[in-house]
């Protein structure tokens, strides 16, 4: 049987009653069976408009504000009926500031429903300037600056226990809000919901948080300190959500994956072959770098980054891999030195010779710039003799391996 309002507004109550927050998730959520229902049961389809003054005769049959609630709920999901998604976002911030009012009175169990109502109302506000036209991000930005006040409200719960605490839901909200700027390409604003998250320090450490929201939390400021090339803690961070990331999320991992491989690229950790397999999308993004770097292939290096050079600026990816490329370039000088045997000493002439015939014209000068810039970064082991136009080469390790080089990202 279709469920009517009248029924529908009985559920609701009880579920408060009840602090039932995964209910009162489920009742607040327009996708739920029963929002098509309502509108079946109130003959709203063949509605051409439909005005909140309209259901004002709802008003006052339960305890405030779920009267209002449950009206914007029906207009909400009306809306989205109609692919009105501008109005239906509007309808739905209206009712996440309806729910705001009731929040400071209630502990942590009204968080599943907290959560479910900011993630509706981030994936309207998506519809909604998906549907405007042209590149707009407004419903977004808005969404963003909703879900801020969010942070607010649990951050300041001082009165519940600490197992009944609505901080446990911080992570959840920044995790949401940084999704919104990520999305509107506004990054920069991410810093001050972080800093408000590092200057207090009355909220549980995140190791004690759900996994899931640890993930997100890791993944987005492993996003902000790659885009703002701080390698070492992207890596620390990046690296920590995926094996924190559930085996089944695929899609998470493939996209903590699309990061993490460029990082450890440059640290000298090539992906394995298996790994690659399993992401298809990141094998044929990354394989023809992994392949020049194992056969020091400079030239095929840079074929990669002029094919791949639209999908990687999308990415931000573009500059990191750009950096990379010296490790193709140590892999030709290697294969040059194996190839005169190994040698301490080595004529300037052999390394440029050698880029050369591997389609490199560059003049001498260039080449020792080559050779001195591999010896700072502590790929080749050795010094240069300007005088003779001469590189002497370390007894033993002549080239480490870039995974034993000290501080990889340092010089970058």
């Amino acid at each position: 049987m279709p469920i009517t309002f009248s029924q529908y507004l009985t559920n609701l109550t009880d579920a408060v009653y009840q602090n039932n927050g995964p209910n009162l998730a489920y009742l607040l959520r327009p996708t739920s069976p029963h929002g098509k229902d309502l509108l079946w049961c109130q003959n709203l389809f063949s509605e051409l408009a439909l005005k909140r003054s309209d259901l004002a005769r709802y008003e006052g049959f339960v305890a405030s504000p779920w009267d209002e609630i449950a009206i914007q709920y029906l207009l909400v999901c009306w809306n989205i009926a109609k692919k009105r998604y501008g109005e239906a976002f509007k309808e739905e911030s209206q009712l996440v500031s309806l729910f705001y009012r009731f929040l400071p009175e209630n502990r942590g169990w009204t968080l599943p429903a907290l959560f479910s109502i900011l993630r509706d109302l981030r994936d309207l506000a998506y519809d909604a300037d998906l549907h405007s036209g042209g590149h707009k991000t407004d419903c977004m930005e808005e969404a963003a600056r909703i879900i801020t006040k969010a942070f607010g409200l649990c951050m300041t719960d001082r009165t519940s226990p600490y197992e009944e605490s609505r901080k446990w839901g911080v992570y959840y909200v920044v995790g949401l809000v940084l999704k919104c700027y990520f999305r509107v390409k506004r990054i920069s604003l991410s810093k001050n919901i972080l800093r408000a998250l590092d200057a207090n320090n009355d909220i549980p450490p995140l190791h004690q948080y759900p996994r899931s929201h640890q993930v997100t939390y890791r993944y987005y400021i492993g996003m902000l300190s790659f885009l703002n090339e701080d390698f070492a803690k992207a890596e620390q961070e990046l690296t920590l959500a995926f094996y924190h990331c559930h085996n089944g999320s695929y899609a998470n991992k493939q996209r903590i994956l699309t990061y993490l491989i460029p990082l450890r690229i440059l640290k000298g950790h090539l992906p394995s072959l298996e790994l690659l397999r399993r992401f298809p999308v990141l094998d044929q993004l990354y394989s023809p770098f992994i392949k020049a770097i194992r056969s020091g292939d400079v030239q095929a290096y840079d074929k990669a980054l002029e094919q791949g050079e639209q999908r990687l600026l999308e990415l931000n990816l573009w500059l990191t891999l750009e950096k990379a490329r010296e490790l193709s370039l140590r892999g030709l000088f290697r294969k040059i030195w194996v190839a005169v045997e190994k040698t301490t000493r080595m004529p300037i002439a052999m390394f440029h010779a050698g880029l050369k015939i591997s389609g490199i014209d560059v003049p001498v000068e260039e080449a020792e710039c080559y050779v001195a810039n591999m010896i700072y970064r502590g790929f080749i082991r050795g010094y240069i003799s300007h005088e003779k136009q001469m590189v002497v080469l370390a007894q033993n390790n002549a080239f480490p391996k870039v995974a034993d080089c000290p501080n990889p990202f340092a010089h970058i």
